[in-house]
């Protein structure tokens, strides 16, 4: 897939770039993007809710009136889930939600998600730029110019200087990132991924690798049992 250069004024640069096949134009996997995002929500969950049980609510644990009789409930103490504000039964418990997935499951992910975004058109190139300053409005002047101001944008950079950290930290539709740093969610998430012309160097190996330095596998090579850890 070849995609045209754009300048920072919005303007084309007169020249195009290729996109590698083997990272934007694979056949996706959706059930693989399913695990990966499911992975990453799941992780950003505390697993801190806690209710309390009939034992550990306070309060008085005086039997209010005989076991059998009164044609009620053989109601215990006042700390009874009977009652409002006594104990729950079966309440949630402090939990790790995390799940493991193996690696090449989450490779494959994030280039099937990179392929629905080629073919969506959500992918652009921009020339390399570094601002003078760190004014959240020089920033702004440049997604102005790309028609980007209204999208939820991803800037990928090899890497981000300062100047670019705090100028666009403050905007809520736009984030940098590192091109080591994108993840499934992030990617599908976003209307728009503009690249930094550089950052695809990350992509110019003859194989695509994982971060641990192995060789990363089309979905061709991807068994159920990679996909379903537990099966």
């Amino acid at each position: 897939m070849t995609v045209e250069v754009i300048k920072l004024d919005g303007n084309k640069a007169g020249r195009s770039i290729d996109l590698p096949d083997f990272v934007f134009g694979i056949e996706p996997n959706d059930h693989a993007i399913y695990l990966t995002v499911k992975q990453y929500l799941a992780n950003q969950r505390q697993g801190t809710h806690k209710s309390k049980e009939k034992w550990e609510v306070s309060g008085s644990t005086r039997k209010l009136h005989k076991q059998k009789g009164t044609g009620g409930a053989r109601k215990g103490s006042i700390k009874s889930p009977l009652f409002p504000g006594g104990g729950r039964i079966f309440g949630p418990k402090p939990r790790d939600y995390s799940f493991k997935l193996n690696q090449k499951v989450k490779d494959l992910a994030k280039r099937s998600a990179l392929t629905y975004k080629a073919k969506d058109n959500g992918i652009a190139v921009i020339e390399d730029f570094s601002l003078a300053n760190h004014k959240t409005k020089e920033f702004v002047n440049i997604l102005r110019n790309l028609g980007l101001t209204t999208k939820k944008i991803i800037i990928v950079v090899n890497e981000a200087d300062d100047h670019l950290k705090i100028a666009s930290r403050n905007l809520q539709k736009s984030r940098i990132s590192k091109v080591s740093d994108l993840n499934t969610y992030e990617i599908m998430n976003a209307n728009m991924l503009l690249f930094v012309e550089s950052s695809l160097k990350h992509f110019e190996t003859g194989k695509p690798e994982t971060e641990s330095g192995g060789v990363q596998l089309d979905s061709t090579s991807i068994t159920n049992k990679d996909i379903n850890p537990e099966s």
